[in-house]
């Protein structure tokens, strides 16, 4: 199976070297390979070890791998080899982008540190995904999504919210820091196009999971002397949780002045209304565990679709609550058409969530993940590299 970018996407033409694995770097490149790139997935002979995580109905296509690998090709290159090593940098010669997550000072061994590679190709874009900063103390050191979690404060939210530090439930420092490289990689590019020049990106996990939770949570440490503790208040309140209704359960967000005023006025509580508690965002801030304390005693008097008319009425945000079962029949994302299915000769039918961004108006193609080995040799004969070793590339699932 030939694997070509759909025309008219930013990226066509522009060629990606992944040598990552897990979540975070092919998080990133797979948002890359939905823009249009021609992104290669560099894999040793037993594979990116996601293909063996989560349900399939073929080996070496694991759920989790389908979920962050979708558009590439795969190469497999046994980097142990000395042939595998030339192999690879002959594809360098020929990349915009090269990026991976292998820790720093296993670089130099196999010829793949940054400083090798940039003078290999100097309109290389380099992208170095990293658990830590390499200038730190932790620099080098290996880290996975909890020990991100646990270092950057996410298991300390979890704390002060419910009483006992646990991880938010999905890969959060994966998947956040892989939005980070997507950025970046696209900021790289674009100053390679007014320069000429690529240059070294690297993207630490820690440092990028730190930020997010900071924007909000360094709160009234931004002054000196702190002016409030850490933590955004309205985030730890008992009741910003999803309402219990008379009949199930409704996300709400008064926000302004107005929507609070109208609310407590629906809801039978004019007094509500006018307390100066709950006059100003300021205060409402101040006085958030009362506020929603009050919220939740009207919203359980009535059904969630009688809230929901009186919400829409009133003008204020509100929501049922879906589980994440329910979410392939809501009633949005089906008119909008963002689950998409592939029909794959092998595994049958396959459900996927589509891409979120619209380019002229148009969706983005959702297409199937490589097989391991998928595209060695179609990638290689393309650079004009002879066939390897037997031991290169074990291909598990020849081409479709």
């Amino acid at each position: 199976m030939t694997i070509a970018p759909a025309p008219n996407l930013p990226l066509e033409g522009v060629r990606v070297l992944d040598l990552s694995a897990v979540v975070l770097g092919p998080y990133a490149s797979q948002n890359l390979a939905e823009y249009g790139a021609d992104v290669i997935k560099i894999e040793p002979p037993e594979g990116d070890s996601t293909r063996r995580t989560g349900p399939s109905t073929e080996p070496g296509m694991g759920a989790i791998f389908l979920g962050v690998n979708r558009g590439k090709r795969s190469v497999v290159l046994d980097l142990k080899q000395a042939d595998a090593r030339a192999a690879l940098l002959t594809l360098v010669d020929t990349a915009d982008v090269l990026m991976h997550s292998i820790r720093p000072q296993k670089l130099a061994a196999i010829g793949l540190d940054p400083e090798t590679l940039l003078a290999r190709n100097p309109r290389l874009v380099y992208v170095g995904l990293h658990g830590f900063a390499e200038d730190g103390p932790y620099g080098g050191m290996p880290a996975y999504d909890d020990i991100i979690q646990g270092l950057s404060g996410c298991a300390a939210l979890m704390e002060r919210q419910s009483g006992a530090p646990q991880y938010f439930p999905t890969i959060a420092a994966d998947k956040t820091s892989g939005l980070v490289a997507t950025h970046a990689i696209l900021a790289a590019l674009f100053r390679r196009e007014r320069t000429g020049k690529g240059g070294y990106v690297e993207v630490p996990m820690l440092e990028s999971m730190v930020s997010f939770n900071l924007v909000e949570h360094f709160y009234g440490h931004h002054f000196s002397p702190p002016l409030a503790d850490t933590g955004y208040p309205r985030l730890f309140a008992k009741h910003r949780r999803p309402y219990r209704t008379a009949d199930g359960y409704l996300c709400a967000m008064p926000y302004t002045d107005a929507h609070w005023k109208r609310f407590f006025t629906e809801g039978g509580m004019p007094e509500a209304a006018a307390d100066p508690r709950f006059a100003d965002i300021t205060e409402r801030t101040r006085h958030i565990d009362a506020l929603y304390t009050l919220a939740a005693q009207v919203i359980e008097t009535r059904s969630t679709d009688e809230w929901l008319e009186v919400f829409a009425r009133l003008e204020v945000p509100a929501s049922r609550m879906n589980r994440l079962e329910d979410l392939p029949d809501d009633a949005h994302l089906k008119a909008t058409g963002f689950f998409k299915t592939i029909d794959d000769p092998r595994m049958g039918t396959l459900h996927f969530p589509g891409a979120p961004v619209r380019i002229d108006r148009q969706q983005l193609l959702v297409r199937m993940a490589p097989r391991l080995g998928e595209h060695t040799h179609q990638v290689l004969s393309e650079a004009g590299i002879a066939p390897l070793g037997a031991e290169q590339p074990a291909l598990q699932g020849a081409p479709i």
